[in-house]
């Protein structure tokens, strides 16, 4: 019988392949999200939010721009030392699946802002280019455009 290794590898981010995932679900994150993290594109719209929900706890900017979509990504994202994500909870999901050309994912997310507790939420979504789900963007609602 061949001995399992004992030997944990780590991601870029230095982040242990054996722990759980930061996307909630409860899988080593070497399982998980970690995959899509190195290239292997994520197979529905929700695998690849719970990937960029991931890739911001890591503070994985590069795999956030990536995943974004061309037309809409912004030509940088900074990791913002004081804020830590600690949560992330789907609400809901719809389309985003191997025969869909869109998705929306919505929901809530949880961070520490200079120690103090908060939330995000949104409705996302994501669309297939060159054959991969990105993140397109929010799905403002008329609340939402009023206040920009």
């Amino acid at each position: 019988m061949a001995r399992r290794s004992s030997r944990r590898t780590t991601t870029l981010t230095g982040f242990d392949d054996a722990k759980a995932c930061p996307c909630g679900l409860g899988q080593p994150y070497g399982e998980c999200c970690g995959p899509a993290h190195r290239g292997r594109p994520p197979a529905t719209a929700e695998a690849l939010m719970r990937a960029r929900y991931a890739a911001f706890a890591l503070d994985d900017a590069a795999f956030v721009l990536r995943s974004w979509h061309p037309d809409t990504r912004p030509a940088g994202v900074e990791p913002d030392p004081g804020m830590r994500w600690t949560g992330l909870d789907v609400l809901s999901s719809s389309g985003g699946g191997l025969f869909d050309a869109e998705g929306v994912v919505e929901f809530r997310a949880r961070y520490r802002d200079a120690g103090r507790p908060g939330e995000m939420y949104e409705r996302s979504r994501f669309v297939r280019h060159d054959g991969q789900w990105v993140y397109w963007g929010p799905i403002l609602t008329d609340g939402d455009l009023a206040n920009v």
